[in-house]
């Protein structure tokens, strides 16, 4: 059972610039390994964090929530699978509320141009 559908999209531009800026804000965002995965790609090293942002955005839009009950951005971590399938890996306390939510399936598809990305993410009970 669909348990909560969510969608973003954000300029690539935009991403790049707040990420310059603000060096406390890549570790508040990205877990180590997405850092190390976005950062192997120089042509789409912001299409890639930007992707990864808008996965998390639309994550929290599923579950509902938005930011409350102390989860962070850095919780949700989107990760690639052999295949390069990119994958959902929670922990903390959002880890503890898809448990409490009976949350068993997160599917997430991202996109990205050169100027954009999306992301969709469904959550199956």
């Amino acid at each position: 059972m669909i348990f909560g559908i969510g969608t973003d999209i954000i300029e690539v531009k935009r991403m790049e610039r707040s990420l310059l800026k603000n060096d406390v804000l890549m570790d508040k965002l990205y877990t180590k390994p997405e850092q190390e995965y976005c950062n192997k790609g120089t042509v789409t090293k912001y299409q890639c964090f930007a992707a990864r942002f808008a996965a998390k955005e639309a994550f929290f839009k599923a579950l509902g929530t938005g930011y409350r009950y102390g989860m962070a951005f850095h919780e949700i971590e989107v990760l690639n699978d052999e295949l390069g399938k990119p994958y959902v890996s929670a922990h903390g306390k959002v880890k503890d509320y898809l448990k409490e939510q009976g949350i068993k399936t997160i599917h997430l598809s991202i996109s990205h141009l050169k100027e954009m990305a999306n992301a969709l993410v469904v959550l199956e009970r």
